[in-house]
């Protein structure tokens, strides 16, 4: 496999401007039970605190899981200074409160800590440390770690999602925080560029460009900025996904005819062929255990969602019913899976669960495609259309919480949601 360096269209990583929010989010919805909590802005450095304070109150609004308490006239900073009757009053049932300071050696720490209002109690207590230039990463953790001690779920704020920005004929491959800031370019063309697809170890993005006339898989490196030609054989190669341990990906090639799914390892070696329909299979999205393949086909007549081993093609269709089926992604405890649905016209995201076969949609329809679950299951990342605009939007697996998430200029496609730090 061959390795390219930087070229014209490819924007180093090191170089990638680390903006302010380049999406910005209106949230629809809400949890059925909000619980109610209260971040006391952290002691200390005043623009540190505010800055994390910021960060932890965004991501939990956003959540839609929680109602935010109004802190206003109360500052404390150390368990000892909590006095639970005034917060008891004001409806809080949780209390974060900490310090935040500039170490000798240039780093950021903050010491947190999560009260239980109703039992009395320290729920959670950690030191967040990071760069300078890595603030609002502390901000992230923090929200993680309520989330998880309040919810039982981990939290997904520190993750990192993909997608594509299209700008007329300029295509941009991103990568941003889940909130959409610290945004970076991971290639830039003036050619389509589709299907990102995460590592297991987020390390790095395999993707299809058309940057030579045709559709070619590559992998590139987030950190190096590094890139392989994965793929690239005749006709079309297309996408690419990664096997739970990174020891293959399934890619889609019509080098031998109709579409096809195929096994290769991440050097490009190893090419294996494991469906055989003479019809199009596409799609190919691993089991979390890594068994099994849920892919798009017609070979029913119609775009429909179908699992097979891994080492064999013995295909079982698996939705059935009105309208067409595509797109498939296991959810990361592999007992469903999330799929565009189109029906009457309009797209739909909907989820299946394996036991029972029942299907749910989760939005209104419209132009709603390519859904990704978050690594905890509990959202489901997609793209969508409003006000004539190609957007983000997120859905919460019960379908009450919903984001839409605006780029600044261009429209956003292809997204997909990355694997947890």
């Amino acid at each position: 496999m061959r390795v390219l360096q930087s070229i014209v269209g490819l924007l180093l990583l090191a170089q990638a401007s680390m903006v302010g929010a380049v999406l910005s989010i209106e949230i629809i919805g809400a949890g059925e039970h909000q619980i109610p909590v209260a971040i006391v802005p952290f002691g200390g450095d005043d623009k540190l605190a505010q800055s994390i304070n910021e960060v932890v109150t965004g991501d939990l609004q956003r959540s839609g899981l929680f109602r935010l308490v109004d802190p206003t006239g109360k500052s404390p900073h150390e368990p000892a200074e909590v006095s639970y009757p005034d917060w008891q009053v004001r409806g809080a049932e949780a209390l974060a409160i900490g310090t935040v300071a500039a170490q000798p050696n240039g780093r950021i720490e903050a010491r947190f800590r999560l009260m239980d209002v109703v039992k009395q109690t320290e729920l959670a207590g950690q030191a967040v440390s990071a760069s300078e230039d890595q603030i609002r990463a502390i901000g992230h953790r923090i929200a993680d770690l309520i989330y998880e001690k309040l919810t039982g779920d981990k939290g997904v704020f520190s993750t990192r999602i993909a997608y594509v920005n299209r700008q007329g004929k300029s295509f941009r491959l991103i990568v941003a925080d889940s909130d959409g800031h610290n945004e970076q370019t991971v290639l830039a063309h003036n050619e389509p560029i589709m299907s990102p697809a995460w590592s297991p170890d987020g390390s790095h993005l395999a993707y299809v460009s058309f940057e030579t006339g045709h559709a070619v898989v590559y992998v590139q490196s987030l950190y190096t900025n590094q890139r392989m030609v994965l793929a690239d054989f005749r006709g079309s190669n297309s996408a690419p996904a990664w096997s739970p341990d990174g020891k293959q990906l399934a890619v889609v090639l019509t080098r031998d005819g109709s579409s096809q799914l195929y096994l290769i390892r991440p050097d490009g070696s190893g090419l294996r062929r494991v469906t055989f329909s003479g019809t199009i299979d596409t799609e190919p999205n691993f089991s979390p255990d890594g068994q099994y393949l849920l892919f798009t086909s017609d070979r029913g007549g119609s775009a429909q969602i179908y699992r097979m081993p891994v080492d064999g093609d013995l295909a079982e269709r698996m939705t059935f019913g009105e309208g067409t089926n595509f797109s498939p992604r296991y959810s990361p405890d592999g007992k469903s899976f999330v799929f565009a649905h189109l029906n009457n016209g309009g797209f739909y995201v909907a989820v299946q669960d394996f036991q029972a076969g029942q299907r749910s949609l989760l939005t209104e329809g419209g132009w709603e495609k390519k859904p990704s679950f978050a690594p905890n299951g509990k959202l489901i990342l997609f793209a969508s259309e409003a006000r004539g605009r190609g957007i983000l939007a997120t859905v919460s697996s019960d379908g009450r919480v919903k984001q839409h998430m605006f780029t600044q200029s261009g429209d956003a496609r292809e997204p997909t949601w990355g694997p947890y730090p």
